[in-house]
C-alpha cells in the first residue's frame, strides 16, 4: 500500500483513493440484531450497485440468535445451531471482523483494530449506523465481574453450561459435605427475561443430570434466583409473573423477592439486609448498559444512549444514524423511550436502512413508529408465559408458542431445519452432559493468548476466558 494512503500512526486508511470518489460509502458499526438487519436490507437493494459500499464491522463473524442462548445452557440445542456466519447472510456487504477503537464524527472516519496484534484500520464513511448493542452492566458490585459467569454472549452459554456439568462432576467425588453443598448451588441474579429462562435452563440439566450421578443427593442441589422486585418478569404483569414464580418454585427452584446481590466472594453470595450463602456458581443477569464507547463521543445522551431524531438520525450530525441499544428514540404513543429489546432492533434496522436508502435517492426519510406485539419467555420443559397482543398465555401452550414464533425468526432455513430437528429428537433422546470445556481448557486458551500478546510485545490485559 502506498505510504499516502496510511496515517503518521501507521494505520491503514480505506477511502475515496481506493473505492473511488463517486463511491457512497456506508459503514455499519456492530453486528446484532439491529445492525445486521440494517445489513442485510442494504445487501439486497444498494449494496448491488457498483457506485455503493456497504461495510459491516462485527465482534464475531456471525451472528447470533440471543433469544435462544438459554437453549444451549440447557443442552437443548448446539451452539452452532443459533449462530449465524455473516459472510453467508450477506453476499454484497464487505464484513469486517474487529473491535472498535474510534469514531471521528467530524472527520467522517472509523478507527479499528484486529487480530492478537491489534493491528489497526481507518474506515472512511458517508454514513454512518452506530450499532454497537449493549454490554453486561455489573453495576461496580465487588467480585461479580471478576466472578461471576455471564449470559449475553455465546460463550457465556457454553460456559455456563459446561460450568453447570463440571460442577456435578466435582461433586460426585468430593468427600467433604460443606465444599459439596456449595459445588451444588446454582444461582441466578436478574427476574428479567434473560435471568428467568437462564435459571429454568439451568435447572432443568441438573435435574435431569442426576441420574447419571448416583453418588450426588439430589437434595443437596439448590437452584436460586434472585429478584430485586415483588414479581419476576414484570414486563408480561403481575399475573403472569407470579404464575412463573409458582411453576419455578414447584420444579424446586427458590426465589428471592425483593432482594439484590451486594457482593460475591470466596464463592459466596452476598445480599441485602445481611443474607449470605455458599454457590460455587453465580450467573449475572441483571442488567446491561450502552456500549461506553458512545461516551467519547460529541453527541447528546439519555440514559447512557445516544439522542436521535424521529428517522433514527443524530440531529446536527447528517448521515449519522443509531439504532438498537445505542439509540434513545421517545415512542410517540407511551412518550417514553423505545425498549432495548430484539423487536426494537430489528425493526430499527431495517428503518435506518430504508432512510438511507431514500436519503441517497434526495426523497424524504420515514418516521419509526413500531408498537410492541408481545413478549414470551420459557421458564422451563414445557412451560412458557407469554403476552400476545395483550392475550396472556401461559403452560404448555405458551412454550409451544415461544417455539414457534423464534424458530420462524432464526434467520436461513438450513438453521431453522436444525434446530426443528433437534428440538423432534428431544423428544426421543435426553440431555447430552459431555463436558466440552474444563477449567484446564480455559486455562490453556488463557496461556495462548497471554503468549500470543506477549510475542508481539503488548502488555497482558487479564481478560481472557472465564474458568468455569
Amino acid at each position: 500500500m502506498e505510504k499516502d494512503n496510511k496515517n503518521r500512526r501507521g494505520v491503514e486508511r480505506i477511502g475515496a483513493a481506493q473505492l473511488g470518489a463517486d463511491k457512497t460509502r456506508i459503514l455499519i458499526l456492530g453486528g446484532g440484531f439491529a445492525g445486521v438487519e440494517a445489513a442485510r436490507y442494504l445487501d439486497r437493494t444498494v449494496a448491488k450497485r457498483s457506485d455503493v459500499e456497504v461495510t459491516l464491522v462485527s465482534r464475531e463473524n456471525f451472528s447470533l440468535f440471543t433469544p435462544m442462548l438459554h437453549e444451549v445452557v440447557a443442552s437443548d440445542l448446539e451452539p452452532g445451531d443459533i449462530c449465524n456466519p455473516l459472510r453467508k447472510l450477506l453476499r454484497h456487504v464487505t464484513i469486517l471482523n474487529g473491535e472498535i477503537e474510534d469514531i471521528n464524527l467530524i472527520g467522517r472516519r472509523a478507527t479499528i483494530s484486529y487480530g492478537v496484534r491489534k493491528l489497526r484500520r481507518e474506515l472512511e464513511f458517508d454514513h454512518l449506523v452506530l450499532a454497537l448493542g449493549s454490554e453486561t452492566n455489573y453495576f461496580g458490585i465487588p467480585g461479580v465481574a471478576e466472578q461471576a459467569l455471564g449470559i449475553k454472549t455465546l460463550r457465556d452459554a457454553v460456559i455456563v453450561r459446561n460450568g453447570v456439568i463440571a460442577m456435578l462432576e466435582a461433586a460426585s467425588v468430593e468427600p467433604d459435605p460443606e465444599r459439596r453443598k456449595r459445588q451444588l448451588t446454582f444461582v441466578v441474579a436478574g427476574g428479567g427475561f434473560a435471568g428467568v429462562e437462564t435459571v429454568g435452563a439451568i435447572n432443568n440439566l441438573v435435574r435431569e443430570s442426576l441420574k447419571h450421578y448416583g453418588l450426588v443427593d439430589p437434595g443437596e442441589v439448590r437452584v436460586v434466583l434472585i429478584n430485586g422486585g415483588q414479581v419476576i418478569l414484570p414486563e408480561l404483569g403481575e399475573a403472569l409473573g407470579l404464575y412463573a414464580q409458582e411453576k419455578l418454585r414447584q420444579r424446586q427452584v427458590e426465589i428471592k423477592v425483593n432482594s439484590m446481590v451486594i457482593g460475591y466472594a470466596d464463592e459466596t453470595v452476598h445480599c441485602d439486609h445481611g443474607e449470605s450463602f455458599p454457590a460455587a456458581t453465580l450467573v449475572w443477569a441483571a442488567g446491561v448498559s450502552p456500549s461506553p464507547i458512545l461516551k467519547d463521543l460529541p453527541l447528546e445522551l439519555q440514559r447512557g444512549r445516544i439522542v436521535v431524531d424521529s428517522a433514527l438520525e443524530v440531529p446536527g450530525f447528517a448521515g449519522v444514524w443509531a439504532v438498537g441499544d445505542c439509540a434513545a428514540l421517545i415512542d410517540p404513543t407511551s412518550k417514553q423511550l423505545y425498549p432495548p429489546t430484539a423487536q426494537h432492533a430489528l425493526r430499527e434496522g431495517r428503518q435506518v436502512a430504508k432512510n438511507i436508502c431514500a436519503r441517497m435517492k434526495s426523497k424524504p426519510t420515514t418516521p419509526f413508529v413500531f408498537k410492541m406485539q408481545g413478549q414470551l419467555a420459557a421458564i422451563g420443559r414445557r412451560t412458557g408465559v407469554a403476552r400476545v397482543f395483550g392475550i396472556k398465555f401461559s403452560g404448555v401452550f405458551a412454550w409451544v408458542l415461544w417455539r414457534s414464533v423464534y424458530l420462524m425468526k432464526l434467520p436461513r432455513l438450513e438453521k431453522k431445519i436444525r434446530v426443528a430437528l433437534r428440538w423432534a429428537l428431544d423428544v426421543i433422546f435426553e440431555h447430552d452432559i459431555a463436558q466440552y470445556v474444563t477449567p484446564r481448557d480455559v486455562e490453556s486458551i488463557n496461556r495462548l493468548l497471554e503468549t500470543a500478546r506477549q510475542s508481539q510485545g503488548e502488555p497482558t490485559t487479564g481478560t481472557g476466558m472465564k474458568a468455569a
